[in-house]
């Protein structure tokens, strides 16, 4: 499976666990979750300037590499079609789910929504049910607002 090297970072939603394999970010983890803290414990220079970037406004979009390993099949599909939604912007899950040509499945977009291994830099958050209201959030409802405004102001 690889070798895991992780690092923390202070975010204004609270502390976030970056896990990093040899292929690049592996997993955004809300420290909330209690994630498990795999490997030795490395900073991850790059992946923290950028996220430190989006966060004071200053980047809509992520350069890195990632690894989609925690992610397969029609998950990972759907949760790869989440970075073709512009900064500032917001999709229905029922959109997503058209977007990867599957109309009717937008209970399993939901699912791989809730499960994306990278969110944030897999903007998650920007998916809203069809009533424009915010659904769930790994990072709880205040982070995903917090985000969508963010967005929002910088936009």
């Amino acid at each position: 499976m690889g070798t895991f090297t992780w690092s923390t970072l202070a975010t204004p939603i609270g502390e976030l666990v970056l896990v990093r394999s040899e292929l690049g970010l592996a997993r955004v983890a809300f420290g909330t979750e209690g994630a498990a803290r795999e490997g030795e414990e490395a900073a991850y220079p790059e992946a923290e300037k950028q996220l430190g970037e989006y966060f004071a406004g200053r980047r809509r979009e992520f350069d890195l590499p990632l690894d989609w390993r925690f992610s397969s099949g029609f998950r990972r599909e759907a949760q790869r079609a989440l970075l073709e939604i512009p900064f500032g912007q917001t999709r229905s899950y029922g959109e997503l789910a058209r977007q990867v040509d599957n109309s009717k499945a937008v209970r399993a977009v939901g699912t791989a929504c809730a499960t994306n291994p990278l969110p944030i830099v897999v903007p998650c958050h920007r998916v809203l049910r069809s009533d424009g209201s915010l659904g769930g959030y790994r990072g709880g409802p205040e982070a995903k607002r917090w985000l969508l405004e963010l967005e929002c102001a910088s936009g």
